[in-house]
């Protein structure tokens, strides 16, 4: 779509002529002297129609500078009529006793009696006005005030309330907890570009170089039906394929910078996905002391997680919570942390003792499922299957995991499950560079 912008010819070379936006410092194209109407002159401000393309602006029309409009003509011009009465240069205007009227627009008494508009219950109007004087505060106490007088004025205590933290323009776009996105960098990018660049850099920021190859398509799809010439895709793709670094840089920046800026709102798995994409990048010294503090945030969390963990599942042990402590060693915080030798052989001989043929049948399956998720299962050797035919079943598909369940059904030992992978979530339309978390086997 055109618009129109003032340009200023700068230059005259037989039939062309150069041209660059009113108030700019470089010149910004050319255009054909004949599309000026009268000729072009140097030096002069003419208003222009042209269209934006990945490699440049083209003038589509050009049209005579603005003119100062001629002087009411018509004598249509309104005219302001000053009043010569004297008039008190201030005015003063006194504020009714009270609260005033109620924002709805109707009379505080009025609202309270009826109720309408408030959804005030006229029941508890009448209550009130059957209690009669409070006996605390007898009506004739109170002195009669002249009207007009008005006592001195006390100040009431101001409790002012906290200011408000400023926020940086473009900021926590996305859900709760998510990094705040900012464009800092990317604006300081583009702002180094040339023009011809800067509209490859904007599709590159948009979606990469399929974006890039997208938009090439689609305006020479236009050009051709407009019969305009087309451009050539090869040069396009060589410019973005220059800019790519950079612009791959300048939008890691700006989710270091939103990471770094969160603390500790930030989600644990979306600042490790920040400090891996990283290795996607090819960083500056700049970018390098953003992952070095993005890293040292990263360490520290997961240490803290880490020993809350530990705490919880030594707190479970102690208790003989088996299935607790299954669950804390299915869930790790983190896919490095492991469980220590001691632990995991206390716990083996913990759920062994507990999958016994007297348990009951809910708690037996739970705590079967339960150590099926863990890296421990094939060491647990259950006492016994209770008597029933659920748990008989559960026992037969799970024989595989927990090997002792194939000795008591006496049955061949089946070879272990695949590993499980989580269902990927749709991928969103810029890169996480994270990688998906798989379940241990």
């Amino acid at each position: 779509m055109s618009r129109r912008i003032e340009i200023e010819i700068t230059s005259l070379n037989g039939e062309v002529a150069t041209w660059r936006a009113a108030g700019a410092k470089l010149p910004k194209g050319v255009l054909q002297a004949s599309l000026v109407p009268g000729g072009p002159v140097v030096g002069t401000v003419y208003r222009a129609d042209v269209e934006q393309y990945m490699e440049g602006m083209e003038v589509l029309s050009v049209l005579p500078a603005k003119t100062a409009s001629p002087l009411d003509p018509r004598k249509e011009r309104i005219e302001l009529i000053l009043s010569d009465k004297p008039v008190p240069d201030v005015t003063v205007t006194y504020a009714a006793k009270g609260r005033g009227p109620r924002r709805d627009g109707d009379d505080r008494g009025e609202g309270r009696r009826d109720g309408a508009k408030r959804g005030a219950r006229p029941a508890s109007k009448e209550r009130s006005s059957d209690r009669g004087p409070r006996p605390d505060r007898p009506s004739g106490d109170r002195p009669e005030r002249p009207v007009g007088e008005r006592g001195p004025r006390t100040e009431r205590p101001r409790t002012d309330r906290p200011d408000r933290p400023g926020r940086p323009s473009r900021e926590r776009s996305g859900p709760p907890g998510a990094p705040p996105v900012t464009t800092t960098f990317r604006n300081a990018f583009l702002a180094t570009l040339s023009p011809e660049q800067l509209p490859v850099a904007e599709q590159l920021l948009r979606g990469g170089m399929p974006s890039v190859r997208t938009a090439v398509a689609e305006q020479n799809k236009n050009a051709t039906a407009q019969g305009r010439p087309t451009i050539d895709p090869g040069t396009i793709e060589r410019i973005a394929e220059d800019l790519l670094p950079k612009t791959t840089l300048a939008m890691w920046k700006d989710r270091a910078a939103g990471a770094l800026g969160a603390g500790k709102e930030l989600r644990l798995r979306d600042l490790r996905a920040v400090v891996t994409s990283a290795k996607t990048t090819s960083l500056d010294d700049e970018a390098r002391a953003q992952l070095k503090d993005l890293q040292a945030s990263l360490t520290n969390r997961l240490e803290i997680l880490r020993t809350q963990w530990t705490e919880k599942l030594d707190a479970a042990m102690k208790s003989n919570n088996v299935a607790e402590a299954l669950r804390l060693v299915a869930r790790p915080p983190d896919m490095s942390t492991r469980v220590s030798s001691e632990t995991a052989t206390a716990l083996v001989a913990a759920v062994s003792t507990a999958l016994t043929a007297e348990l009951d049948v809910a708690t037996w399956i739970e705590l079967v499922n339960l150590t099926v998720e863990t890296s421990i299962r094939r060491n647990v050797k259950p006492l016994g299957i209770p008597a029933d035919e659920s748990a008989k079943a559960v026992a037969v598909k799970n024989a595989g995991a927990i090997p002792e369940f194939a000795k008591l059904l006496g049955m061949k030992v089946p070879p272990p499950p695949p590993p499980t992978r989580a269902p990927r979530r749709p991928t969103s339309g810029r890169p996480s560079g994270g990688r998906s978390a798989t379940p241990r086997a």
